[in-house]
């Protein structure tokens, strides 16, 4: 019988073509580049052909080592759903889940449900990875993720989606602004405001807009940021108005400011906050019931 390219081979050989370079890829992996190089040495080895191109600047693929990679991202998920499998079998929470949270959620849902959840499933083990939602679902296709908790929809292929709760935008702005003190308040009027919103990239910003029927050239934009607390200071400031997700306040982020918050008189004005997992994964049932977790924490 004919030798046979270990998980651990095929592993390597994808860190290197995710990273292109050697040292980053045995980070990645936890080993040495020496131990990185020759497990990919040995996998090339074992196939009878080169997988990669080597140079003193950069990690080529050859046209046979991407097929190979593409190959192999399919069996490591596959073992991956074996193993989640058998955990699932267990009794739910029992075990570890990996799970992805955007930014703009983390900091105002985790604390409660990491205490609500230690308290109810001591043997649960969470690990969070905080990241942009289309960084964390490229993880989540990896495999390196279980489920993801982010605003919704998100364009994915392949994917379940469960939306779980609503999540209101509020108007932030100064005392001394027009807008605190309209009767009633419409989206409308934010047409032509200077409008502080994250950077390209944080889906909040493309939600807040949508929400409010809004698009880009329709208001003004002074100043971009990556944070949530950095948009209230510039509020505070003077320096133009925000579209703040009732989470954030209720997590009493508008503290020691004298910012105005005023609801909006529309209907809607709001982002779905929901759960995303794989299709085929063995484990929704459990996903579903961190879901019913999930709102019943935000509920109370």
């Amino acid at each position: 019988m004919s030798r046979q390219p270990t998980l651990k081979q095929l592993r390597y050989l994808c860190a290197v073509a995710e990273h292109g370079h050697f040292g980053h890829a045995a980070r990645a992996c936890h080993v040495s580049q020496s131990t990185l190089s020759a497990g990919i040495a040995e996998l090339e080895d074992t196939l009878g052909a080169p997988l990669v191109e080597r140079s003193n600047r950069q990690v080529l693929l050859t046209v046979l080592g991407e097929d190979v990679v593409a190959r192999a991202g399919n069996v490591l998920l596959a073992v991956e759903d074996i193993v989640a499998s058998c955990r699932a079998a267990a009794e739910p929470f029992a075990g570890a889940m990996r799970l992805g949270v955007i930014p703009t959620i983390a900091p105002f849902i985790l604390p409660a449900l990491l205490r609500e959840l230690r308290e109810t499933y001591p043997e649960f083990r969470l690990f969070i990875r905080e990241d942009l939602s289309e960084h964390l679902v490229e993880a989540l296709n990896r495999g390196e993720l279980d489920v993801l908790l982010l605003a919704l929809p998100f364009p994915a292929q392949g994917v379940e989606q469960r939306p779980l709760f609503a999540d209101e935008f509020l108007l932030a702005c100064p005392a001394s602004h027009p807008l605190a003190e309209a009767r009633p308040l419409h989206t409308a009027a934010l047409r032509g405001a200077d409008l502080l919103l994250l950077e390209d990239g944080h889906c909040l910003r493309e939600h807040a807009l949508e929400a409010c029927k809004l698009r880009d050239a329709e208001v003004s934009v002074p100043y971009q940021a990556t944070s949530l607390n950095t948009i209230v200071q510039m509020v505070a400031n003077g320096i133009g108005v925000t579209l703040l997700p009732r989470m954030a306040l209720e997590a009493n982020l508008l503290a020691s400011t004298d910012i105005i918050v005023r609801a909006f008189d529309d209907p809607g004005v709001e982002r779905q906050i929901g759960l995303l997992w794989r299709r085929k994964s063995p484990r929704q049932a459990e996903f579903r019931l961190l879901g019913d977790f999930i709102a019943a924490t935000q509920a109370r």
